[in-house]
């Protein structure tokens, strides 16, 4: 097997602010494998929370031997026993991105979507939360007249503002300008435990269904604490990467945002919704900000979660790939073998 790198820059239709930082471009490497005349996808995407720019993804994606297997069943097989890069530490965003691209290859192959290769029969199909960053109300209000009418049920609001009472505010206008659609709220662990005990009620009597990540991560008793008392479901995000993570916290917190490039990809997402199973802890698919190609593979997991957020694609000026819709407020996989996505214009790489 042969593999090749590119880098793209993807630029926001808008700046998404959140309560740590405001973004306005991403990078984005693309993973291409090659096999008897085939070609496997997988999208990488820079992050300054975990620590990842363009020039670590590649270097780190690079150092994936490929060609040391003869086919893409080997591959996979060694990426799920943990030998894919030998001895080296791979960070989770570079071992989805090898993995997205080993089963768009392997689903390709066998002529068949990757949600087959996966055990789920029917084409997965889910409502998708929209982002809503931290803006004015004016403008938050016509966003969610905007998504609501292209018929979006789900608007998740970012908050976290210095004053929490513009995060009140936002969302008492979003509640106005689209009264029937379904709120999530998302601090990004801007919170203290005080803070959120005097806030969550007034959420709640706004009509918020659940809350993302209100303390800051770190301290997963304090949020497993907060999440007995709270009026709202608690979702784990920032204090629930790894495995080990979520099974300190699974029973503890309504919900935990399950992310490929955080947890490591398709398998350690079925891992952790295997072990919440049944605790009273239900899965939440997220995404980062990234193009089709990175967020397809949780697409193909989307029947499995009781929350999905997989916007990143709708936040794009422009989307390179298409095959995962949400347009509408609804994603769904196209049916055509492997991923199911296809590269829709040239996009220009960065030098």
């Amino acid at each position: 097997m042969k593999a090749r790198l590119r880098t793209v820059r993807l630029d926001l239709a808008e700046p998404l602010r959140i309560s740590r930082s405001t973004m306005t471009a991403r990078e984005a490497v693309w993973l291409t494998v090659e096999h008897e005349g085939l070609s496997g996808h997988g999208e990488a995407v820079t992050s300054v929370y975990y620590g990842l720019d363009a020039d670590a993804l590649v270097r780190l994606l690079s150092a994936v031997d490929l060609s040391r297997f003869g086919d893409p069943f080997g591959a996979l097989e060694a990426l799920r026993e943990g030998e894919l890069a030998g001895p080296r530490a791979v960070p989770p965003a570079v071992t989805a991105a090898v993995e997205s691209a080993l089963l768009d290859l392997v689903g390709k192959r066998e002529h068949i979507p990757v949600h087959h290769l996966l055990g789920a029969l029917e084409p997965p199909v889910a409502v998708t939360a929209r982002t809503i960053g931290i803006t004015s109300p004016l403008h938050a209000a016509a966003e969610a007249r905007r998504l609501a009418a292209q018929g979006f049920q789900v608007i998740k609001v970012k908050a976290g503002t210095p004053d929490p009472e513009d995060d009140v505010e936002r969302v008492r206008v979003i509640r106005d300008a689209a009264p029937g659609v379904r709120l999530l709220l998302d601090p990004n662990g801007a919170w203290t435990v005080r803070q959120a005990e005097a806030l969550l009620p007034r959420f709640a009597d706004l009509g918020v269904e659940a809350v993302e990540q209100p303390l800051a991560p770190g301290d997963p008793e304090a949020l497993g604490a907060l999440a007995e008392r709270s009026p709202l479901p608690v979702i784990a995000d920032e204090d629930a990467v790894s495995l080990e993570d979520v099974r300190r916290l699974a029973g503890r917190v309504h919900g935990v945002n399950v992310k490929l490039a955080k947890c490591g990809g398709v398998q350690a997402a079925l891992r952790i919704a295997e072990l919440i199973e049944g605790s009273g802890t239900e899965l939440m698919l997220g995404c980062l900000t990234a193009s089709t190609l990175g967020l397809a593979p949780a697409v193909h997991l989307a029947g499995r979660a009781r929350w999905t957020d997989l916007d990143g694609h709708l936040l794009l000026a422009h989307d390179p790939w298409t095959g995962i819709g949400g347009a509408d407020g609804v994603v769904r996989t196209s049916g055509l073998p492997g991923l199911g996505v296809e590269e829709a214009v040239a996009h220009e790489d960065v030098a």
